[in-house]
């Protein structure tokens, strides 16, 4: 099939710009040059970390009409364990690959899974764009906000479909909850409490220490400037050993509970955002970020978004990591697989859960959609923009972190109003691995 599949299938990805989606308030656009519905897609999974286990059950469903062709990392005992446990789900076993541009030159892959570490995100999937390929980007989709201008500058010039794994707006009891606010359930929503909550332990040292056998270092590093390895750097830690590679847990968590406050609120960007944000825990240890914040987003028509991070305190404050929304004439608190509704005076009016919308189940469905999507029968429940604009919400709470400012920002394109801290809008990129566009 080789180049004539290629275009056939980017020819048939729809812009992002005209979506509907949760009454954001964008309009319709038809779709042009649908694809079959009986058309199979040939994927790649790029990164088989703690998200490995997350995609073979939907690349295997049925309806999602896919086979997987590349299961990709830098480290080689994680191929091999990701090649036993997906033939097992999907009967047969993909070819391995430690280098994602490899995968990006085979005419025959039409998308990708990106779940690599948060520095990957945007220039993966910039370089996947350029190939022709569309690609289901793992949260957050940016390392920083310039990052995320990036994305959206990239999906509107080659057209490809980009979805952010931020996999709770497939929720259908979510999705029917946010348009009940949006119609009025708790009068005019002006405020949401997020929070994220977890017993996280001590983390070494990252010292110096030989490149473990298998691991590509160099392929990790990717576009991040180049240093010597740290003991477990590859490994999950590298969210908690500076801004190199990760985005503390502003970006790893709590973009879960602030995108559905945002959808909630129906905001944008902010006027002021505030942080509190210290290492509170295990004072020696490796973790070298907060692991505990209290950020504060005010919005134009005084609408706020609070977010309260604890890394490393497993009580759970609110009863479920939320968001709380509140509004004029009451308040819904949002559970993992429902909600509790409340009046204004505090009394519990409606409750609903539903045993089925669980975490894997949500990933399924965010999957499909993203499939069906490239088909053009579907509509992204989360295309880049929506995603970047969430996204930009986390950097912003990071960038007050690290500044130790409070930032007054341009709502009308999330811009910072102070020129030290934009410093920190962008990042240096290892030369030739810049995101391309």
């Amino acid at each position: 099939m080789g180049e004539s599949r290629k275009s056939f299938i980017k020819k048939s990805a729809f812009g992002m710009a005209g979506l509907t989606i949760g009454g954001m308030g964008m309009s319709s656009a038809s779709y042009a040059n649908i694809m079959g519905s009986n058309e199979r897609l040939n994927l790649a999974v790029v990164g088989l970390g703690r998200r490995a286990h997350a995609w073979p059950e939907a690349i295997a469903l049925e309806e999602s009409n896919a086979r997987l062709l590349y299961l990709c990392d830098v480290m080689k005992s994680r191929r091999e364990s990701a090649a036993e446990n997906y033939s097992e789900v999907l009967g047969y076993t993909p070819e391995l690959e430690n280098d994602v541009r490899k995968i990006l030159e085979d005419n025959e892959v039409d998308a990708i899974i990106n779940a690599t570490p948060d520095h990957w995100h945007a220039p993966g999937t910039c370089y996947a764009s350029e190939a022709g390929k569309h690609v289901y980007v793992e949260k957050p989709c940016s390392h920083n906000p310039r990052e995320g201008e990036l994305l959206v500058e990239c999906q509107k010039k080659y057209g490809n479909v980009i979805q952010m794994g931020n996999q709770r707006r497939a929720s259908a009891i979510t999705q029917e909850l946010i348009s009940e606010i949006h119609n009025g359930l708790i009068g005019e929503p002006y405020k949401a409490v997020a929070s994220y909550y977890n017993d996280r332990g001590e983390v070494p040292v990252a010292t110096p220490a030989p490149v473990p056998e298998g691991l590509n270092w160099e392929l990790f590093q990717g576009p991040a400037p180049r240093q010597e390895y740290v003991h477990n750097a590859w490994d999950y830690n590298w969210h908690w050993y500076g801004w190199k590679w990760g985005t503390a847990e502003a970006g790893n968590n709590a973009i879960h509970a602030v995108d559905i406050a945002r959808w909630a609120l129906q905001v944008e960007q902010p006027k002021r955002v505030v942080t509190n944000a210290h290492k509170q825990h295990f004072p020696d240890d490796g973790w070298t970020m907060y692991d505990t914040m209290d950020a504060t987003l005010t919005f134009p028509g005084d609408k706020v978004i609070r977010w309260d991070g604890k890394s490393r305190n497993g009580y759970d404050t609110y009863g479920g990591q939320g968001p709380v929304v509140y509004g004029t004439e009451g308040v819904i608190k949002f559970l993992s697989s429902g909600y509790e509704l409340y009046d204004r005076e505090g009394d519990l009016i409606r409750s609903d859960s539903d045993e089925e919308d669980t975490g894997r189940s949500k990933i399924n469905r965010h999957v499909l959609n993203f499939l069906n999507a490239i088909r053009g029968k579907a509509e992204l429940n989360s295309p880049i923009d929506e995603g970047a604009t969430s996204t930009l919400l986390c950097h912003l709470m990071n960038i007050s972190a690290r500044t130790g400012k409070a930032l007054d920002v341009n709502a009308e394109n999330g811009r910072i109003q102070d020129e030290g801290a934009m410093q920190l809008w962008d990042r240096e990129y290892e030369p030739g691995w810049e995101p391309k566009i």
